[in-house]
């Protein structure tokens, strides 16, 4: 197969294209980027063989159409503001695609994709995506659901604290921002509570989870948990649900205020010499100086717990994951649980595995026990525990 990866020279798409390249089903990888120097990363760690990266100019649907033309399926890890112009292009040019942002901005499209004998498969990543997994897994084992909260995070290792905020950047900071100012909803006994991002930090929204090895994480309030409960079709039942960043202790203390203040505000502050907002400064400003070094490693925790009835008994179920950089390769914690998903799923459409078209969801079309042990394969090992409750 022949896949195609838009933003391959990112921190999730060198990923991706390491996946694919020592995969023995694909045979060429497309990597696809504005700068093509970031490759050069993965370069003494793959078969380059079978790698040919080709320049990108995602707001031009004549150079989309050029490159899905080249490919079986397509892997989209460009920013979030292409993805309805990549998924058009997946339309005209009969190509599936996987993409790891949420699905709202291209919901629209679910008919055109069907009609066109498409598969898009959006939040196909790490949160969401394996997340997602779990939820359509616990949605086909349990008899009737009452509990899903899910939790994840990317922090740095302990012995990498070295700053006030205890974080680094393994992402884009600017997305690290974006999250300190989501909205987010959530049941709590039975009653759905919607939550202001600029609330989120609010001690009554905060709470703590113990993660084995870890220790005392916090818990902060991050997206729209009965979107997806609704998408389950299992809300009728749910007494309490809610998604949730993970961050050492802390976090909630140091955005509190400046977010009360204005520092996340995007309107241009008055009487400077040009026009810059506090959320660009900080963007600038904080950045650049939460870097990972070469020796140290950024962490991902997941916890997802369900609880509900199951053969006429009350059952919790709680699944874990934990990923670590991989110092060898110099491949992210948060790079592998975003690029493995996506690579994982890329190849299960192109070998016709998932035979659904239009817009898919990670929590009905992709296959459990495969895809969970395609990630085991890859060093993501997600442990369940399962305790009766009456």
């Amino acid at each position: 197969m022949k896949v195609l990866v838009l933003g391959g020279c990112g921190i999730q798409g060198k990923t991706a294209v390491f996946d694919l390249a020592g995969s023995t089903d694909v045979e060429r990888v497309i990597c696809a980027d504005v700068n093509l120097e970031g490759i050069k990363a993965i370069a003494g760690f793959i078969d380059m063989t079978k790698v040919h990266t080709a320049a990108l100019d995602a707001g031009d649907p004549a150079s989309l159409d050029r490159l899905f033309g080249q490919a079986d399926v397509v892997i989209d890890l460009l920013p979030r503001q292409f993805m309805e112009a990549v998924c058009q292009a997946a339309i005209r040019c009969g190509v599936s695609v996987v993409n790891t942002n949420y699905a709202y901005p291209i919901a629209g499209l679910n008919d055109s994709a069907r009609d066109a004998g498409v598969a898009i498969m959006p939040e196909c990543g790490l949160d969401p995506g394996i997340d997602l997994v779990l939820y359509g897994e616990a949605g086909r084992r349990f008899d009737e659901l009452n509990v899903i909260n899910s939790y994840c995070g990317g922090f740095p290792e302990r012995e990498a604290c070295d700053n006030p905020l205890n974080y680094k950047v393994s992402w884009v900071f600017e997305g690290v921002l974006a999250s300190t100012k989501r909205d987010g909803r959530l049941i709590r006994q039975g009653t759905v509570i919607d939550i202001p991002g600029a609330r989120q930090h609010d001690p009554d929204y905060i709470h703590t989870v113990v993660f084995p090895g870890l220790g005392t994480l916090e818990a902060i309030p991050n997206g729209d948990a009965v979107f997806f409960t609704d998408a389950l079709g299992v809300t009728p039942t749910i007494r309490e649900t809610g998604r949730y960043s993970l961050r050492w202790p802390g976090w909630s203390a140091f955005w509190r205020p400046l977010k009360q203040l204005g520092f996340l505000s995007e309107d241009p502050v008055a009487g400077l010499a040009c026009p810059v907002s506090p959320y660009q400064m900080m963007d600038k400003l904080l950045g650049p100086q939460l870097q990972y070094k070469h020796t140290e490693k950024d962490l991902v925790a997941m916890l997802n717990v369900f609880e509900g009835k199951q053969g006429g008994r009350q059952v919790r179920s709680i699944s874990r994951l934990l990923i670590q950089r991989n110092l060898e390769t110099g491949l992210m914690a948060m790079a592998q649980g975003v690029g493995y998903p996506a690579s994982i799923v890329a190849q299960m459409l192109a070998r016709g595995e998932i035979v659904e078209k239009g817009i898919l969801s990670p929590m009905k079309h992709i296959p459990y026990t495969a895809f969970i042990d395609a990630l085991r394969s890859r060093g993501i090992i997600v442990d369940e525990e399962k305790i009766t409750l009456a």
